[in-house]
């Protein structure tokens, strides 16, 4: 079975999220910051009316919070009734990957905060992507607050 993917970047790395997943890609646009909530989630924008919590991606990762400019991207995404965006650095293009060049990931020393929201790994031409896992990084019951 093949998967299709839409490839971006994060801080110099290639993820990859599953296209039925996404539901439209959006500029950058300011958000508004909510109080109490983990340093992740960038805030709330307005999705035509709809309060959409934003989370940076990066941060999300375990890594340095993104600081956003117009060049950056909003992935906004859908798993089951729940619609969240992400903000990613730049969306590169869509991919189809078979299932079975679905590497897992290797297994790290220490405490890697990424792998725990992969599906796996695939190459792909010259480069590697890694394919985020939606619902892994859905797990937030403190964006379901800002929503």
């Amino acid at each position: 079975m093949l998967r299709e993917l839409i490839t971006f970047e994060v801080e110099g790395q290639v993820f990859g999220l599953d296209i039925m997943s996404i539901r439209e890609i959006r500029a950058w646009s300011p958000t508004t910051r909510l109080p109490r909530v983990p340093a992740y989630v960038a805030g709330v924008v307005n999705l035509r009316g709809t309060v959409l919590p934003v989370i940076d991606l990066a941060a999300r990762l375990g890594w340095r919070a993104t600081e956003p400019t117009p060049r950056h991207a909003i992935i906004v995404t859908q798993l089951g009734a729940q619609v969240g965006g992400w903000i990613v650095d730049s969306v590169s293009d869509i991919v189809t990957v078979p299932d079975n060049a679905l590497q897992p990931p290797p297994p790290t020393a220490g405490h890697d905060t990424v792998v725990p929201f992969l599906d796996g790994l695939a190459a792909i031409e010259d480069r590697m992507v890694m394919v985020l896992n939606l619902t892994a990084l859905s797990d937030r019951p403190h964006v379901a607050e800002a929503a």
